[in-house]
């Protein structure tokens, strides 16, 4: 029990205090999930998230599942996944109460605007960090490129890229062990 309190607590902390969706939050989850914690590597956090975008629903929610089942099976699921949705639920409600009273002030917009820039800021320096990892010689150089060219100037779902990176993954490492994926 003392398990499904810390995971419902450590999900309700990340939902509460990252803004701007799943990528954003994964400076948060990584700090709590793999600094804090201890309950995944930084290459777990990465394939995590990675899965999670190719299913359906909100990344963030996917990881926790993934995570909380990880720890404590279904109950640690469930309560990952509810310690996650629950500060966003309840700011939403109290937005939707408020919003059209603050709707018409341009400081609320020029926030917006900062939060946005802070968002950017916080993705790049996690992929700086995850960079390390799984960019690790010339052949996952070259699927980190062709990934990118990809996301940025077409308009592939990101679901078919990453699977096709994961082909491609599959195939650097099968060209690396002589053919054989092991």
């Amino acid at each position: 029990m003392k398990m499904l309190l810390k995971l419902f607590l450590s999900f309700m902390y990340i939902g509460a205090f990252s803004f701007g969706g799943g990528y954003s939050m994964l400076p948060m989850f990584r700090r709590v999930l793999v600094q804090n914690n201890g309950w995944l590597t930084d290459a777990e956090i990465t394939d995590y998230f990675s899965v999670s975008q190719c299913l359906p629903g909100i990344i963030a929610i996917n990881t926790a599942v993934f995570v909380g089942y990880r720890q404590r099976k279904i109950a640690g699921g469930v309560a990952a996944a509810l310690g996650t949705a629950l500060p966003s639920l309840v700011i939403i409600l109290l937005i939707a109460a408020l919003i059209s009273n603050f709707n018409d002030y341009p400081i609320v917009g020029h926030a917006l605007s900062g939060i946005r820039v802070c968002v950017c800021v916080l993705i790049a320096g996690t992929v700086k960090k995850l960079w390390k990892r799984a960019v690790v010689d010339k052949l996952t150089l070259i699927v980190f490129i062709s990934v990118f060219l990809l996301s940025v100037f077409t308009n592939l779902s990101a679901a078919i890229i990453v699977l096709a990176a994961g082909v491609a993954g599959a195939a650097v490492t099968s060209a690396r062990n002589g053919g054989t994926a092991k």
